[in-house]
């Protein structure tokens, strides 16, 4: 999933370490350029399910303060999205989210960051 969205998305930064101590079925991204609630929605219509936080955060209009703690910038936290693996995931959901995400990703990028002009 990691080395797919990043292929698909190269603009896109993985966060935590890469590699075997990753918890597994977890990937935290941030993508430049857009809020991370603009990519949810529009991934959201594609019939794709992720996050831009913690389960313990859901709901919070600000940025993770996790991603802040390990030294980014409010505007690139707030592009953050995770995308979680479970027991009832399927490949056909892992291709649906990799079929979705470039074109998602534009979009969020042209919609902008909020309270701030879009180039």
């Amino acid at each position: 999933l990691i080395d797919a969205v990043l292929e698909r998305v190269p603009e896109a930064v993985l966060r935590g370490a890469p590699g075997e101590g990753r918890l597994p079925g977890n990937a935290h991204f941030t993508f430049p350029g857009c809020e991370g609630d603009s990519l949810l929605f529009l991934l959201d219509l594609a019939g794709v399910e992720s996050s831009t936080g913690s389960a313990c955060t859901a709901g919070v209009p600000r940025p993770s303060h996790v991603l802040l703690a390990m030294g980014l910038d409010e505007e690139t936290a707030r592009g953050a999205q995770r995308f979680t693996l479970g027991h009832a995931s399927t490949d056909a959901d892992v291709d649906a989210l990799l079929a979705a995400l470039p074109g998602a990703y534009q979009r969020a990028r042209q919609a902008g960051m909020a309270g701030h002009e879009s180039s």
